[in-house]
């Protein structure tokens, strides 16, 4: 734009801006009576052609002024300017509403009698716009009809001919149904369990047999410990000492055990990991320790343990026999305390046929006082009735009077509810002029283009002024290095994992030739055990003490009691 259209729009747009108040009444008003069918959008043109004829129209002259009216839509122009420059409308309500505002003998001066002034011209101005709408409309009506066309349809392709019915699928035949023995349990359950069963009377006669042969094998075998621990002690070092003495054992105590009949006895492998193989051992290689140093302690002439073992077994012994007492000792006292519960049990169901005797009575004077009680308000309530039936005589005049209160409340509603509508709808219309303002300016700022592609050099730094800086492509190449020296030191521990763990399962092999030994000469000992167990085995029963029998007494003089009161009840 030159500087003069610049500062015309500048001062226009300033002008709209601080006199908005005055230019949106006869906007309003315009929308209101004549504009009805007009759009919302176009409300700032009106505005804008207002301000113009009622502040500039003295600078920028009537002809500036019909070019810019010419130059909008012919229809539109010709109608606001007709109903701007009504003289009844500027002298009557228009001077009024700016009154408001303004000063009214300012408003007449300055604004209403220059309209007045010029609204000949203008006149003459709405006619030429009257004329060039109807020399457009007789236009409008010489214009000829347009003609159908046909369309240009393809014309369809003929069809194939149907290719022939494809042949029928061939039946399956039927299949076999399941076989009854799949929900049968199988056979070889059976026989696994006739095995086991085999397998458990085999162990017990070969315990037997072991049994009646152990005295002569242990002292056998401690005799020839004796004389291979002599021989190697004079041979060998210190150091060598335990892995001689182990291997020794070992062949002395199953060359005997080879001598007996190893079909008897069923060695059951069980199934350990790595920690139970480990723990197992250490415990076998202890107590491998620990017999060592008993046969050096005997050799050496420590004493023999059979006499505290003996009173250990007495005293043992003696222990049993005080628990078994205690034991009968509770039992009894629990006897007893049931004895006293059936007793306290009786005592409460006496005091509660009392108690319910006496709330029988008290019911009974209950309902003899509400018997009493009915009949009193029965008496009233006859009373109420003749009143009411009195009352209904003079029901005619209350209703005539509520009617008429009645109505007067409709009719006070009514007034108040129009008043309320009329309020909502003005909210509603300037709450919608609002909104498509808002929405008018959104579509403005989004209808700006924005740069939103923006090229990226991957070989530049970010230019921060860091230490460290460094581009994309020198950042891949240094993730590419660190990978590769990632993966050998991977390598490395995987190999040196697959060394330990070679290392870890030899260990592992050689624990369990240990164990199975260990195993083998500890079940057998087992064994010898358990019968000398059964054989040394007594019967004899624990004595009563003082306290049971006085518990007992007590218990039988509870019972006669309870079951006399149960007689009287």
């Amino acid at each position: 734009l030159n500087e003069k259209e610049e500062k015309f729009v500048v001062d226009t747009l300033a002008g709209c801006t601080e006199y908005k108040s005055i230019l949106d009444v006869v906007v309003k008003a315009f929308y209101v009576q004549d504009g009805k069918y007009c759009p919302i959008s176009e409300r700032n043109l009106y505005i804008v052609i207002c301000y113009l004829a009622t502040f500039q129209l003295e600078e920028i002259g009537l002809q500036h002024f019909s070019r810019i009216v010419k130059s909008l839509d012919t229809a539109k122009m010709q109608q606001f300017l007709r109903f701007f420059f009504n003289d009844l409308y500027l002298n009557t309500w228009i001077k009024d509403e700016w009154s408001h505002f303004y000063d009214s003998v300012y408003v007449k001066e300055n604004w209403i009698d220059p309209l007045l002034r010029w609204q000949p011209k203008v006149q003459k101005l709405i006619e030429k716009l009257t004329d060039k709408l109807s020399n457009r409309t007789t236009t409008v009506k010489t214009l000829r009809v347009t003609q159908p066309k046909e369309f240009n349809l393809t014309v369809p392709k003929p069809r194939a001919i149907a290719p022939p019915s494809p042949a029928p699928l061939p039946v399956l035949p039927k299949r076999q149904p399941v076989p009854p023995s799949i929900y049968k349990p199988p056979k070889e359950r059976k026989q696994l369990e006739e095995i086991k069963t085999k397998n458990i009377q085999k162990a017990k006669v070969s315990i037997l047999m072991l049994f009646n042969l152990a005295p002569f094998i242990y002292f056998k075998f401690l005799c020839r410990i004796n004389s291979a621990v002599f021989i190697l002690w004079s041979q060998i070092s210190c150091e060598q000492y335990l892995e001689v003495v182990w291997e020794s054992v070992l062949t002395q105590y199953f060359e005997e055990l080879t001598k007996q009949p190893q079909d008897l006895i069923d060695n059951i492998p069980i199934k350990l990991n790595t920690a139970a193989i480990l723990r197992e051992g250490a415990l076998y290689q202890r107590k491998l320790e620990e017999e060592l140093k008993r046969i050096e302690n005997l050799q050496q002439g420590a004493g023999d343990l059979s006499e505290f073992l003996e009173w250990q077994k007495q005293m043992r012994g003696k222990d049993l026999e005080e628990q078994l007492a205690e034991i009968e000792y509770r039992k009894l006292q629990g006897k007893l305390s049931y004895e006293e519960a059936v007793l306290a049990h009786q005592n409460v169901t006496q005091e509660n046929k009392k108690k319910a005797d006496l709330l029988r009575e008290e019911k009974a004077e209950l309902m003899h006082l509400y018997a009493e009680k009915r009949l009193q308000e029965q008496k009233e309530m006859k009373e109420l009735v003749e009143q009411v039936m009195e009352g209904h005589k003079n029901v005619k005049q209350a209703k005539e009077k509520i009617q008429e209160y009645k109505q007067q409340i409709v009719q006070q509603v009514c007034e108040e509810s129009e008043e309320l509508l009329r309020q909502a709808l003005e909210e509603k219309e300037d709450q919608y002029r609002k909104r498509y303002d808002l929405i008018q300016q959104i579509r403005a700022i989004e209808s700006i283009p924005g740069i939103r592609h923006k090229f990226v050099d991957l070989t530049e730094t970010g230019g921060h002024g860091l230490f460290g800086e460094m581009s994309i492509v020198e950042l891949r190449e240094r993730l590419a290095l660190l990978k590769e020296a990632q993966k050998a030191v991977e390598e490395e521990k995987r190999d040196q994992i697959i060394n330990e763990k070679q290392a870890k399962e030899q260990l592992i092999l050689d624990k369990l030739d240990k164990i199975s030994q260990f195993r083998a000469e500890l079940g057998r000992a087992a064994a010898l055990k358990q019968e000398e167990k059964k054989r040394s085995q007594f019967g004899e029963r624990p004595m009563k003490d003082e306290r049971i029998l006085n518990l007992q007494k007590k218990i039988e003089e509870k019972t006669m009691e309870r079951k006399k009161r149960a007689g009287l009840l």
